[in-house]
């Protein structure tokens, strides 16, 4: 298994799209194209190879097709099969790596002290999306978009880049859930999914422990074991990580943000902030807009 990534902090370019439907039995032809192409199964299988891997796109099924490599039919498609396809352009660079390196890409995007969203996009060359509904829907907004004359061309490249990413979604939310981990890192990549969702709730490691039916103090253990991080250490550490990005990109009150991030407690809050961050949140937001000015 392969898979794409790229950059999204500007949109991917649309070029076109549509639903292809053969009403009688049809092979696609043997091609070569410069840009990336989505397939997205509708009805009926659709048999494609790309470079030497057959792929069967079932309905439901998403195939990437990658600029410059050759794609063709390998077998007689029934008759009524049907696929949306969608032509794109990714940024200036880009990545096709192999799955022994997705745990070291996908690694860093659960780390507690990190104050950015990622801005890539990972996307397997092959998949089957588990809510495949919600990536249908946004094709058919794209379709919409494309089929009614806008004044500007960037709302059909903005949905482009919204397929793309809950393409990229879907797939990290199930790597983390995946049962291709081992027991134990299954369920640490669970609890660390569900403290990622549930951050900005009031949520403490015995909340965690009753969740997933653990001693509180084990899992602890346990935690710490396989993350390197005390467990409530990791919920505070998430929270305030939260906390950072909501400082730098709004300028309600420190309380509006401590009980957004799940603290009731102002005052605890702010000390939490000062420990984790040796500067109070006002001075971090202070800090943080000074750098921004000088560096603009």
């Amino acid at each position: 298994m392969r898979y794409f990534k790229t950059g999204i902090e500007r949109p991917s370019e649309f070029i076109s799209g549509g639903l292809f439907v053969s009403d009688v039995p049809w092979t696609h032809s043997n091609r070569t194209v410069e840009s990336f192409e989505v397939i997205i199964g509708i009805n009926k299988c659709l048999y494609i190879s790309q470079g030497d891997v057959q792929y069967e796109v079932n309905p439901g099924d998403v195939l990437l097709l990658l600029p410059g490599e050759v794609h063709e039919g390998y077998r007689v498609c029934e008759e009524g099969v049907s696929f949306f396809w969608l032509h794109f352009l990714a940024g200036e660079t880009y990545e096709i790596f192999e799955e022994e390196d997705l745990t070291n890409q996908l690694s860093r995007l659960n780390k507690p002290d990190s104050t950015k969203y990622s801005s890539e996009v990972y996307i397997p060359i092959y998949s089957t999306p588990r809510r495949i509904e919600r990536i249908n829907i946004l094709f058919q907004q794209l379709l919409h978009v494309d089929s009614s004359n806008y004044y500007t061309r960037q709302a059909a490249n903005y949905i482009t880049t919204s397929l793309l990413i809950e393409l990229s979604e879907q797939m990290i939310s199930d790597y983390y859930t995946s049962s291709q981990l081992s027991q134990s890192d299954y369920n640490i990549s669970e609890i660390v999914e569900w403290i990622r969702v549930h951050a900005l709730e009031d949520i403490s490691a015995s909340d965690v422990a009753d969740k997933f039916t653990y001693n509180k103090d084990y899992l602890s253990r346990f935690f710490k074991k396989k993350t390197g991080f005390n467990l409530q250490e990791y919920i505070h550490l998430m929270k305030i990580a939260k906390a950072k990005d909501l400082l730098t990109r709004s300028m309600r009150s420190i309380k509006y943000i401590s009980e957004r991030v799940g603290f009731n407690d102002e005052k605890y809050f702010m000390r939490l902030f000062r420990r984790y961050e040796n500067m109070t949140p006002t001075e971090y937001r202070k800090a943080f807009y000074k750098i921004h000015m000088n560096n603009h």
